[in-house]
């Protein structure tokens, strides 16, 4: 399945780190902040990719939206015969380092990840991008994209 796969969310072991000087619990890490993509980036878009994957019965969506100011959301839905759909919506950074397209997820189905995890990153690299198609090639294949309207959405 291209880009980030669908994850359990664990909750850290001991559940906060205590110092040896108070009983209060370490402050969270800080979240990182999105840095906007340069001006005119081709990359920035709403980007609709559909495929089928072998031993999986429906067609699997999956829409990338990458902002200008570097937020993005992924949203992965499995529409199936008679079923209703199911779906992974993640939302996070983007960023660009040459032909590496970089999706660093924040949240998962609206809960914070653990950003030490290296899952929340995923790196494509950007075969070819024009004003109507997206390709990119990854660790989980190739995934071919096809640019839509700003305001697009899976329907659920």
């Amino acid at each position: 399945m291209p880009g980030p796969r669908a994850r359990l969310s664990w909750a850290p072991w001991p559940p906060a780190r205590l110092s040896s000087h108070s009983a209060r619990a370490e402050a969270p890490a800080a979240r990182p902040s999105c840095v906007a993509a340069a001006a005119g980036d081709p990359l920035v878009g709403n980007w609709l990719s559909v495929s089928s994957q072998k031993g999986v019965a429906g067609a699997l969506r999956t829409l990338y939206t990458l902002n200008p100011d570097g937020t993005m959301s992924y949203v992965e839905q499995i529409k199936r015969p008679r079923a209703p759909s199911q779906g992974l919506y993640e939302s996070g950074c983007w960023s660009r380092e040459g032909q590496t397209l970089i999706l660093r997820t924040l949240e998962s189905n609206g809960s914070p990840v653990n950003l030490d995890d290296p899952i929340y990153t995923n790196r494509h690299r950007v075969d070819r991008v024009n004003a109507t198609e997206l390709r990119l090639s990854g660790p989980d294949g190739a995934v071919k994209a096809r640019r839509m309207s700003p305001g697009y959405r899976l329907p659920f």
